[in-house]
Order: C-alpha cells, then sequence, then structure tokens
C-alpha cells in the first residue's frame, strides 16, 4: 500500500484500537454579540487527496476553550500510516452541511504521531497554512483495552439559584491522567430546575477511570459559571461486589463560598450505579462468531483477475478484506477468539456435491479456526479444492447458528450470543425461506451481519436490513427486532475503518437490548475478573 492511503487488511495489518480525545484551546471568534460555537471533524485519508468524514464531535455553545466530549475510537494499524485531518467550525445554522460554517482551523497528522506521543498539542492552520490565531488543537490516544462499562443514574437537589434565577444545570465528568484531568462524560443541560434529574447514561470503566476503580474521578456542576465541584471515587459508587444498585451522595462545594459564614454547600450530587450487579457489559459471548463465506460460481473463477475469489500479488482481495475489517472488530466480542467458519454454494470434495454449510478446514467435528488469521489461513488453503457453484442460499447457514442460538437460550441464562457474518457477492436465491429464518431468528440471541462485495444489485439484500419497517415472513410472521445489518463493500472504497464502525453500528444495543428484554443476567456476576 502507498504510504497515505487508508489501511489495507491483509495478514501482517493487525490493529489495535485506540480511542482519541479532543480539545481545543484559544479558537478565533467569529461571532458578533457571543462566542464561537465549535463542533470538530474527523477525517480519514481514502487515497491520494480524498477524505472520508469519520465522524463528528457534539456542538458546544459560546466557547474559544472547548472540551468535546464525543471521543473517536479508531482501528490503528502500526505498519500503515493512516493520514487524519482535524476540522474546527464554528456552527451558525442547523444544516449538516459544514461549508456554510466558519472554518476556525485545522490539523493534519497521522494516527501513529498521536499514539507514539500518547498526546500533541498543535496549532490550527487555515486553508491556505497561515495560523488560525492562536488556535490550538489538543488530541490525546488511549488504546482500548478494557471492555467494563458502567450504567449512572444521576441526580441533584436543592442547587444554589444563580442571582434571580433558577439555575440550568449539568454535569462533566473527569478521569484523571498522567497529563492532568480529561473529560470523560458531559450530560444534558436540565432546563430551570433545581433539583435536576439527567438521563441515565453508560460509560466505560476505562474512560471514566482507565480502568482503575480505584483511582479518583471528579464531577464538576455547571450553570452558566462554575458553582460547585466534588471528587469522588468509582469503587465508593460501584464495587464489583456489590450484588444491588447502590447510591453515593456528595455535596457539592464552591471554591468561591467556602469562606462565608454558615456556608454549608450548594447542593447534594446523587450517583447511582443501575447495572445489573457487574460492570461486565456487553453480555459474555462464547465462541459467538460465526463466518460464512459465499463461494458460488457467480462470484468468477478463482484464476481470473476478474474473480472476487482471485488473490492479487498483493496477497488479498474483496473478501479478504471483508474478513478482516470486520472480524477484527467481532473478535473483540469473543471470549476465546475461536471461529466456526462455513462455506456455501460450492462443490465440495471428495464427493463434489454442492453444499450450503460446509467447514472451509474440512473438519465437521472441529469447524473452528484460531482469529482471524486462522479464518485466513483455512480461506486460502480451502479455495483452490473448491468448485465454486450455486446457487446462493442463505436459510441453511442462518438456520444452523440458529439451531445453536435456541440451544443457549435455554439455558436461560445470557451466557452466549451468536453473531453470524456472511460475506457474499449477489442477490440471494432462497428469499422467502431466508425471510423466514431470519424472523424466527430475531426471537433468539444472536445477530446476523451482511457484507456485500462486488458490483451486484444488493437492493432485496438491503430489505432484509429492516430499520425502518420489521421484516416479515412470507407467512406475515412479524420479527422481533431488527437483527441484521448490511452493508456492501464498494461503497466504503477500501477503508476498512469505517466499514467496520458501519457495520457493527448496532450490534452492542442488540446484544444488551435482547438479553434485557428476556431479563436474563450474566453468569459469574460477582468478584468477575476477565472481562471480555
Amino acid at each position: 500500500m502507498a504510504s497515505g492511503g487508508a489501511p489495507v487488511p491483509g495478514a501482517t495489518h493487525l490493529a489495535t484500537k485506540v480511542e482519541l480525545t479532543i480539545s481545543c484551546e484559544n479558537l478565533m471568534d467569529m461571532d458578533v454579540f457571543s462566542k464561537s460555537d465549535p463542533l470538530c471533524a474527523l477525517y480519514i485519508n481514502t487515497s491520494g487527496s480524498r477524505w472520508h468524514e469519520f465522524g463528528r464531535t457534539e456542538m458546544i455553545l459560546n466557547c474559544l476553550n472547548p472540551k468535546f466530549a464525543k471521543k473517536f475510537v479508531i482501528d490503528y494499524y502500526f505498519e500503515v500510516v493512516q493520514r487524519l485531518k482535524f476540522c474546527v467550525y464554528d456552527i451558525d445554522n442547523t444544516t449538516y452541511d459544514l461549508s456554510d460554517d466558519d472554518f476556525l482551523g485545522e490539523l493534519e497528522c497521522t494516527l501513529g504521531q498521536i499514539v507514539s506521543s500518547r498526546q500533541i498539542t498543535r496549532s490550527l492552520l487555515l486553508e491556505d497554512k497561515r495560523p488560525a490565531g492562536h488556535g490550538t488543537i489538543t488530541i490525546c490516544a488511549e488504546e482500548i483495552t478494557d471492555n467494563r462499562v458502567v450504567n449512572f443514574e444521576v441526580s441533584a437537589r436543592r442547587l444554589d439559584k444563580k442571582f434571580l434565577w433558577w439555575s440550568d444545570p449539568f454535569l462533566e465528568f473527569y478521569k484523571h491522567t498522567e497529563t492532568g484531568w480529561q473529560l470523560a462524560h458531559r450530560t444534558e443541560v436540565v432546563k430551570d430546575n433545581l433539583n435536576p434529574i439527567w438521563r441515565p447514561f453508560r460509560i466505560s470503566l476505562r474512560a471514566l477511570c482507565g480502568g482503575d476503580v480505584e483511582r479518583p474521578i471528579k464531577v464538576i456542576l455547571f450553570t452558566i459559571l462554575v458553582i460547585g465541584r466534588q471528587s469522588v471515587s468509582p469503587v465508593k459508587c460501584s464495587p464489583l461486589t456489590q450484588p444491588v444498585p447502590l447510591i453515593a451522595e456528595f455535596e457539592c462545594i464552591s471554591p468561591k463560598k467556602l469562606k462565608k459564614r454558615n456556608y454549608k454547600n450548594s447542593g447534594v450530587i446523587c450517583i447511582k450505579d443501575s447495572s445489573s450487579s457487574s460492570y461486565l457489559d456487553p453480555y459474555p459471548l462464547s465462541d459467538p462468531g460465526q463466518i460464512a463465506i459465499d463461494f458460488t460460481g457467480s462470484n468468477g473463477h478463482p484464476s481470473s483477475p476478474q474473480s472476487l475469489h482471485y488473490i492479487n500479488p498483493e496477497g488479498y482481495n474483496e473478501y479478504l478484506a471483508a474478513i478482516w475489517a470486520v472480524g477484527n472488530v467481532i473478535q473483540d466480542y469473543d471470549s476465546n477468539k475461536m471461529f466456526p467458519v462455513f462455506g456455501f454454494g460450492a462443490q465440495v470434495p471428495p464427493s463434489w456435491q454442492v453444499s450450503h454449510e460446509f467447514p472451509i478446514n474440512f473438519n465437521p467435528a472441529n469447524p473452528f479456526c484460531a482469529g482471524i488469521e486462522g479464518v485466513v489461513h483455512a480461506y486460502r488453503h480451502c479455495l483452490p479444492q473448491l468448485k465454486l457453484w450455486g446457487p446462493t442460499n442463505f436459510s441453511p447457514i442462518i438456520n444452523h447458528v440458529a439451531y445453536f442460538a435456541r440451544q443457549a437460550l435455554r439455558q436461560n441464562m445470557a451466557s452466549q450470543y451468536f453473531v453470524l457474518l456472511i460475506i457474499t457477492d449477489g442477490v440471494i436465491t432462497d428469499m422467502d425461506q431466508t425471510r423466514t429464518a431470519i424472523v424466527e431468528a430475531s426471537r433468539l440471541p444472536m445477530s446476523i451481519i451482511i457484507v456485500g462485495v462486488g458490483g451486484a444489485d444488493f437492493s432485496e439484500m438491503e430489505a432484509l436490513d429492516s430499520d425502518d419497517k420489521l421484516l416479515c415472513s412470507p407467512r406475515g410472521d412479524v420479527a422481533s427486532r431488527d437483527i441484521v445489518q448490511f452493508v456492501p463493500f464498494r461503497d466504503f472504497q477500501g477503508n476498512s475503518v469505517a466499514l467496520a464502525q458501519s457495520v457493527l453500528a448496532e450490534l452492542p444495543d442488540q446484544v444488551t437490548s435482547f438479553f434485557k428484554s428476556y431479563k436474563l443476567k450474566p453468569p459469574n456476576i460477582f468478584g468477575v475478573s476477565d472481562p471480555s
């Protein structure tokens, strides 16, 4: 891959996830009667001069020194130069297009520069490369190695009035780092209320306290001005060994009022841990990642450079790219990184009968591959031994995974959730049977991710991803929930980071919402030592 382009997944390109936190100082003031309302957009270089928008922070009103609560999680490939561009805008309207907003400056750098330094501060530049006033941007990078989360319900009572008016309070939670306090979470504003109740929120222990429950955090209560602050330790709010929700209350102290006679506090903050007895969330998955690969004849003969299964001199094709991009994220949810991998639509030795659910390692008793590297190895090994055939039937592999999901559900415990990744090139042949299989699977602990490769018409397949209306079977049965996520690989132009983000956007909520709807609790709820 040429230096500066998007990462090309391959056997030597292993990714680690990093989280980027953004803040700015001394931004240009572009508004006449107030201060700028900044937002930061992150762009990833895909090739040459082309940039793909990865995401945006929230907008912060009237602030020249913003600390953005929204963070970016991105795959870091050690051997690849990943060029990033951070653009800061003053938002002046409600349109999504940023071209009509005031430009406050940008920083272009590589992800490797940020990761190696862990934190960088650079001057913002205008489009003509002149300094954007005295504005600077600071980017902190942290590797994600801890998946534990905590759910908080936060409220306050008897807050101070500000002058003659009621308060419009919100909270900020800060993590203590080697370089100082870093914003971890910001609540919404509750209007005109001295006894506010904020919306419950979920935050990872890594973001809140670096995974160390003994490390103090800082909670600051804001209105227009800071009216109080309090440091707490998350271990006091939710010990791992506590089997019931715990409430902790803290006085909110205003430093400016401490010297006043008879001053007690500026209110009380109440923090309740509403987690299900454990920080473990998403729920534990055991051998959940099932992968199905399309070996139908419509892909073209693997020896032809026009075939989607043709492995080019660089050692990859569209199927391998999809396996690496999505598989590297799926395996984060797997407890032992062992994947059962099946092929469909090919004639398989020695009988040369067409099969729609054959293990690509040709071992029916043990179809597991060790990690994504093992999947790639098995794919490369089996491909020359197959005769690509047809048709493109999904229902057999969906029903195959559903069988195991049904067995897991009978345990009456949130011990397993299955994720089926289907990588395919074309229109489904058994659409009616597939719709029926998906509707039945919607009541089981499983999700289906479909990645379409090549240039086929995927309109029918997109209908299976029923974001707007729940899927119906030909008999009229309605799915209990949306379990399918579909994305055409071509839309991402080889950008593995954006592909993985899009494909897996709904998975964490699908897992947790399913078990909560069944009121199932995860096992080993006390003394959890390995959250993954």
